[in-house]
């Protein structure tokens, strides 16, 4: 529940998880009720074929750029966790990371979950 917006030290997923504003099927239905807006209001007809083809492009890209191996990619995370694993678990050493040096926020201190 923390974003790079935050400034946060390190972000770590679950490799199952995914991170999406939205999920697939409401951001196309979004996108979908905007073009139906935009084709009304310049008095155009809305082409249902075309919809349906636009929104199955957006679910299909939405759904492969959500998946937690793309977004460390992007640099969005800073790596992937699994629990099967603990002796190889990147959170030790970025705790340790995190206490060893200072923390740079605002006021002298990090980023609070609440």
């Amino acid at each position: 529940m923390c974003g790079r917006a935050y400034e946060p030290r390190f972000l770590f997923t679950w490799p199952n998880s995914r991170i999406a504003v939205m999920g697939p099927q409401q951001l196309a239905g979004v996108l979908s009720i905007v073009a139906r807006d935009a084709a009304a209001a310049s008095g155009k007809e809305f082409d249902e074929a075309k919809n349906a083809e636009r929104t199955a492009a957006i679910e299909t890209q939405s759904r492969c750029e959500s998946h937690a191996f793309f977004m460390s990619a992007r640099s969005t995370t800073t790596g992937s966790s699994t629990p099967s694993t603990p002796a190889h678990r990147p959170e030790a050493s970025s705790l340790s990371a995190a206490h060893n040096n200072p923390v740079e926020g605002r006021r002298g201190f990090g980023v609070f979950r609440m």
